[in-house]
């Protein structure tokens, strides 16, 4: 009598769990390279909206235009005691940077003492050059900038955090009448 066997061997159980393992390091690899690429997306959502925001500020205060240019880092000064409906345009113009200051480094959200809101690290610039106004929002992103030396992009915000490590840079320009 010819006595067969059937089932798996030992080797076989081996090679099937060593693939199956392969797999699974791709799969856990892959989940976390889409959670960065979501983050990075939400910062560069984030800075578009708060370059946005005080640009439409702007509009709103158009006599103090050449007031709001400068460079914003760090916790925010303190705000104007003035109610938004009997504001100075001047005094607006604090209350503008002060909140828009207050969104974009987190202080507006807050966990304890921990600001939670807002971009990683981040300088603002404005720069206005008559009636053209320019947003530049630097912060931190999570992995290493590099440009290529032959790359066509020309890195024209040095005095906003430029040499950042890390950094990542959304710029706007318009026009305000």
């Amino acid at each position: 009598m010819v006595k067969r066997e059937q089932g798996f061997t030992l080797i076989e159980v081996m090679v099937s769990l060593v693939i199956m393992v392969i797999g699974l390091i791709g799969i856990f690899n892959l989940h976390i390279v889409a959670k960065r690429g979501s983050f990075e997306s939400f910062q560069q959502t984030q800075a578009s909206y708060y370059a946005n925001d005080i640009i439409n500020r702007m509009k709103l205060n158009p006599s103090q235009l050449t007031n709001y240019a400068g460079t914003y880092s760090g916790t925010p000064s303190s705000a104007t005691a003035c109610n938004a409906a009997v504001c100075t345009p001047s005094q607006m113009q604090l209350r503008d940077i002060y909140e828009w200051q207050s969104s974009f480094t987190g202080a507006d959200e807050t966990v304890d003492t921990q600001n939670v809101g807002g971009l990683d690290t981040p300088t603002a610039c404005i720069e206005v050059n008559a009636n053209t106004v320019t947003v530049v929002l630097a912060w931190r992103g999570i992995r290493e900038t590099k440009i290529d030396a032959g790359s066509p992009i020309v890195d024209t915000s040095t005095p906003c955090a430029a040499s950042k490590e890390n950094r990542r840079i959304f710029s706007i320009q318009t026009v305000i009448i």
